[in-house]
C-alpha cells in the first residue's frame, strides 16, 4: 500500500532512502548495450546538485527551458528543477538547420530564466540561440558537469501540493504552443490513477521508447515507475523507429510488464518485424500494453495479437486508454486482466452523431474501441458543443472531464484559460469542466471516442470523420503508406467538397500508375463513404503534414494543398485548371500557413515510422541526437 505524498519531492526523497541502491533507470541503446543507469540515491543526488546550482543563479520561482538528448540527464535535470521550486519546461533540441519558430514561441510565451542541457549540446544551442534576438539572453547551463559535491549546498524549499512543477507545452497543430500548468497535487493523483488502473506492483517493470518531454513519455513512463518504486528499461525513440524489434526484444529480454505507445507503434511492429524475428521473442510477461494519444483501431489491435500471440502474448494485454496534456495524462482507462471492449455501430448513424448498434457482419456497421471508464476521482460527461447542455443517451457530443487531474489551465492566458478549463452545463449548472474537444459517446459507462470536433468533414449535412475515410483510403492500393493520409474537405462555389491527400509508398515512385491508384480511391471512398472525391493529391514518402506526436495535421494539410507547397507525385482533381482559385485563404488557414513550416522537422520522423531501412534514417540525420515525437496535443485521447 503506497503512502500518501504531497510532492514529487518527497516521493524521490523517500525513495532515496529506503530503496536507495536499487536501480530505478536503466537506459539501453540495443538490448545488449546499457548506456547509464541510475539508483534512487544516485538520482536524489544528482537532482540536489542541479538545485543547489539553479537556487545559487537565483532560479527559484523562475521558469527552466530544458533542451535534452534521449537519456538519463533529462530526469536530473527535471528534479533537479523540483528540487529548487522551479518550473520545468521540456521541449526537443532544435534540429540542425531547423527553423526555431517552436522554442521561439515557447520561450516568448513561458519566459524561462535558464536554459538546461547536456555538455554534448551547449555549443551547438549557444551558437543557435546567439543568432536569434529572441533567444540571445537566455543563460545556458549543462547539467551533467555539475559537481556532485554541490548536493550539500542544497537549501530544501516549502513546496505544497498546489505548487506548479511543470509546462507541458501543446504541438500546436491548432495554434500557436500552450503551456499546460501542471501541480504536484495533478501529478500525484493522475500517478495514482495509473498505478490502480495498470495494477502495478513493486514487482512490474517498465519498458518505455516514449520520449520523455511528451506527457506520456514523462508522466508515464519516467513519474510512474518512480511512484511505484519499481524499474524502467528506457530507450530513445529514434532506435525504436528505426528497428521496431528493438522495443519488443527489449520486453522480452527484461521482462517487461508494463509497456506501450500509440496505436502506429503496434502497427509498425506487425509491418517490419519478420516471421524469424518473431521466433526469437517472448512476450508472456507482458501484462500491461497501453494504447493512447491517437485514435485506437480495433484493427491494429487484432492485427498485433495475430502476429504476436504465438510470442506469448495475450488480447487481455491490451489497455486502451483515454486522456491529454490538459488532464495531465490519463482520463479512463479499463481493468489491466480485461480484454478491450469493441463496439459494432451503425456508420450512418455515426455521421449523424447518432449511436445505433449494429452486428460485425453486417454492411454498413464499424467498430469502435472503448477507452475504458472514468478513473477515480474523474467524471466524464458528454454535451452538445453548441447548447452547453448534456447530450442525450446514445448521442455523440464533446468529451467534458472535471476532477483533481484536470490541470491548472494555460500559463498567461486567463481568456483560453476560462474557455477551455470553465465550462459549464447550462441545463444544470454543473462545472467547471474541461472541454476537450474531442468527440464520443458512453455506453454502461465506457468511454468511446470518435473523432475530434475540428477535423469533422460535413458535406451534405452528414457528418463524416477523416479517419475513417483515411483507413478506407490506405485499404484501397498498397502504393499507399499506412498512417500517412490526411482527408478534409475544402469549398467549391460555396459547396463543401472531399479531398485527399496522401503519401506514396517509397518503392513505388518510380512505378506509380496515377490513373489505378487514384481510381481506387474514389471507388471505395464512393462505396464505403457515399462521398465524391473532389481533389487527390499523391505526395513523397515521409512530407505528409504530422503533429510531433505523428498525428495528422489535417489543417496545415489544407493550407499546403491551398498554398501548393504539398511535395507533389502526381494529383489529380475533378477541376484541375482552378483547384486552389476557390478556396478562401480565411483567418484560420493564414494561421495554419505559418504553422506549416513548423512541420519541416517532422517530416523526417514521419518517414521514419515506416518504410525505411536503418542506413537510410542516418542518412536523414546524421548528427541529431534527438528527434520530436510525441509532444503531446491537446484531446487526443
Amino acid at each position: 500500500m503506497l503512502r500518501e505524498f504531497s510532492t514529487l519531492v518527497d516521493v524521490l526523497r523517500e525513495r532515496s532512502q529506503q530503496q536507495q541502491d536499487q536501480k530505478a533507470y536503466t537506459f539501453i541503446k540495443d538490448t545488449d548495450t546499457e548506456l547509464s543507469s541510475l539508483t534512487y540515491a544516485e538520482l536524489d543526488r544528482q537532482a540536489r546538485a542541479i538545485a543547489a546550482q539553479l537556487q545559487s543563479i537565483g532560479a527559484t520561482g523562475q521558469r527552466a527551458l530544458l533542451l535534452y538528448p534521449s537519456g538519463l540527464e533529462f530526469i536530473a535535470a527535471f528534479f533537479g528543477c523540483l528540487y529548487a521550486s522551479v518550473v520545468a519546461v521540456p521541449a526537443y533540441p532544435p534540429r540542425r538547420n531547423q527553423k526555431m519558430s517552436r522554442i521561439e514561441a515557447i520561450v516568448a510565451d513561458a519566459q524561462p530564466q535558464v536554459l538546461l542541457t547536456t555538455e554534448a549540446l551547449l555549443s551547438n544551442i549557444e551558437s543557435r540561440f546567439a543568432e536569434n534576438a529572441e533567444l540571445a539572453g537566455l543563460r545556458c547551463l549543462a547539467t551533467d558537469n555539475i559537481d556532485e559535491h554541490q548536493a550539500e549546498s542544497w537549501q530544501k524549499t516549502a513546496l505544497e501540493s498546489s505548487a506548479l512543477a511543470f509546462l507541458q507545452y501543446t504541438s500546436g497543430s491548432t495554434g500557436t504552443p500552450k503551456g499546460v500548468m501542471v501541480s504536484h497535487g495533478n501529478l500525484l493523483h493522475n500517478s495514482t490513477l495509473i498505478h490502480k488502473g495498470f495494477e502495478h506492483t513493486p514487482n512490474s517493470k517498465g519498458v518505455i521508447w516514449l520520449p520523455p518531454y511528451h506527457d506520456m513519455g514523462l508522466i508515464g513512463g519516467v513519474l510512474q515507475p518512480l511512484y511505484g518504486g519499481f524499474p524502467v528499461i528506457l530507450m530513445s525513440p529514434e532506435n525504436f523507429l528505426q528497428k521496431p524489434l528493438r522495443w519488443l526484444t527489449a520486453i522480452s529480454q527484461y521482462k517487461g510488464t508494463t509497456s506501450g505507445g500509440p496505436s502506429f507503434a503496434y502497427e509498425l511492429c506487425v509491418n517490419k518485424i519478420t516471421d524469424q524475428e518473431r521466433a526469437t521473442l517472448d512476450l508472456s510477461s507482458w501484462q500491461v500494453a497501453f494504447n493512447g494519444a491517437e485514435q485506437i483501431r480495433a484493427e491494429t489491435m487484432e492485427r498485433f495479437v495475430a502476429a504476436f500471440a504465438p510470442c506469448g502474448f495475450r488480447r487481455e494485454a491490451f489497455y486502451p486508454c483515454y486522456g491529454m496534456a490538459e488532464t495531465t495524462l490519463i482520463v479512463s482507462g479499463g481493468h489491466a486482466s480485461a480484454a478491450p471492449v469493441l463496439q459494432n455501430v451503425q456508420k450512418e448513424a455515426l455521421e449523424q452523431n447518432r449511436v445505433v448498434t449494429a452486428s460485425k457482419e453486417k454492411s454498413g456497421s464499424q467498430t469502435v474501441v472503448g477507452c475504458g471508464q472514468a478513473l477515480k476521482d474523474m467524471e466524464v460527461v458528454i454535451a452538445n458543443p453548441e447548447t452547453m447542455t448534456r447530450s442525450k443517451p446514445n448521442e455523440i457530443g464533446e468529451i467534458w472531464v472535471s476532477g483533481p487531474s484536470v490541470a491548472q489551465g494555460y500559463w498567461n492566458r486567463p481568456e483560453q484559460t476560462k474557455q477551455t478549463f470553465g465550462a459549464q452545463l447550462l441545463d444544470t449548472e454543473e462545472g467547471p469542466f474541461l472541454r476537450t474537444g474531442d468527440l464520443g459517446f458512453l455506453q454502461n459507462g465506457e468511454l468511446f471516442v470518435t473523432g475530434r470536433i475540428k477535423d469533422v468533414i460535413i458535406i451534405r449535412g452528414q457528418n463524416h470523420y477523416p479517419q475513417d475515410i483515411e483507413l478506407t483510403v490506405e485499404k484501397s492500393h498498397p502504393a499507399l503508406r499506412r498512417g500517412c493520409g490526411a482527408a478534409f474537405a475544402v469549398e467549391v462555389k460555396g459547396e463543401e467538397r472531399l479531398v485527399i491527400v496522401h503519401e506514396v509508398e517509397r518503392s513505388y515512385l518510380r512505378k506509380l500508375d496515377v490513373n489505378e491508384v487514384v481510381g481506387n480511391i474514389r471507388h471505395a471512398v464512393a462505396t464505403h463513404h457515399g462521398l465524391q472525391v473532389y481533389a487527390a493529391v499523391l505526395v513523397r514518402t515521409g512530407t505528409i503534414c504530422k503533429t510531433s506526436s505523428n498525428k495528422i495535421q489535417r489543417h496545415a494539410c489544407r493550407s499546403g494543398f491551398v498554398s501548393g507547397s504539398l511535395d507533389v507525385v502526381q494529383d489529380w482533381s475533378e477541376n484541375p485548371q482552378n483547384k486552389t482559385k476557390f478556396l478562401h485563404l480565411d483567418s484560420e488557414v493564414d494561421s495554419l500557413l505559418q504553422q506549416l513550416q513548423e512541420t519541416q522537422a517532422t517530416k523526417t520522423m514521419a518517414a521514419n515510422y515506416s518504410g525505411l531501412q536503418l542506413d537510410e534514417i542516418e542518412n536523414l540525420t546524421p548528427s541529431v541526437p534527438n528527434t520530436p515525437l510525441f509532444a503531446k496535443e491537446r484531446g487526443r485521447g
